[in-house]
C-alpha cells in the first residue's frame, strides 16, 4: 500500500460538518485507508469572496489504487455527495484534491500531482502542517512547515470549534 498520500477536503453549503464526515467515510470505503486526520478549519472563500466561508480538512490515505485510480473514485464520491459543476473556485458540497501522492511527480492535463496550490493557499498548508509537518514537497524541497512560514496567501484559516462543543 501507498502511504503519504495527503488529500484536502473542503465544503461550503449546507451541513460543512456533515458533508466532510460523510467524504471521509466514503473515501475510507472505497479508496483506502485513512489513517490521518487534521482539525477542521474555516477559511473564508478563496478566488471566488462571494460566497460562505469553507471548511476545510486535510486526510492521510493509505490506498493501493494509482493516482489516476484514486482520481476517479474522489471524483465519483463528490458526485455522489452530490456536487455540481460549478464556476472555479466557486460554492461546493464536497471539494477533494489529491495533494500529495507520496513523491510522486504527475503533470497531465487531467492530473497534476503534487497539487500547484500547496504553497500558496493557507487553507491546505495549515492542516497538512498538522498531521504531516515534515513531509518535503517534492519540487520545492521544502517542508510542509517552511512553506507555511512562506506563505503569503492573505486569507486565515483558523481551527474550527463545532457549536455543539
Amino acid at each position: 500500500m501507498t502511504k503519504n498520500i495527503y488529500l484536502s477536503l473542503g465544503s461550503n453549503l449546507h451541513d460543512r460538518e456533515k458533508n466532510l464526515l460523510l467524504a471521509i467515510k466514503k473515501i475510507n470505503e472505497r479508496c483506502g485507508t485513512v489513517i490521518g486526520v487534521s482539525s477542521l478549519y474555516q477559511t473564508g472563500p478563496w478566488g471566488m469572496p462571494d460566497q460562505p466561508d469553507f471548511l476545510n480538512q486535510v486526510i492521510e490515505l493509505e490506498s493501493d489504487y494509482s493516482p489516476h485510480d484514486l482520481l476517479e473514485k474522489l471524483l465519483v464520491v463528490e458526485k455522489d455527495m452530490g456536487r455540481k459543476p460549478a464556476p472555479r473556485w466557486g460554492p461546493r458540497v464536497i471539494d477533494i484534491d489529491i495533494l500529495y501522492f507520496n513523491q510522486e511527480i504527475i503533470s497531465e492535463d487531467d492530473l497534476v500531482i503534487p497539487h500547484v496550490g500547496i504553497p500558496h493557499r493557507r487553507f491546505a498548508l495549515m492542516p497538512l502542517c498538522e498531521i504531516a509537518p515534515d513531509f518535503v514537497h517534492p519540487l520545492l524541497n521544502k517542508t510542509t512547515q517552511q512553506l507555511l512560514e512562506e506563505c503569503t496567501d492573505p486569507l486565515q484559516a483558523e481551527v474550527y470549534v463545532p457549536k455543539n462543543s
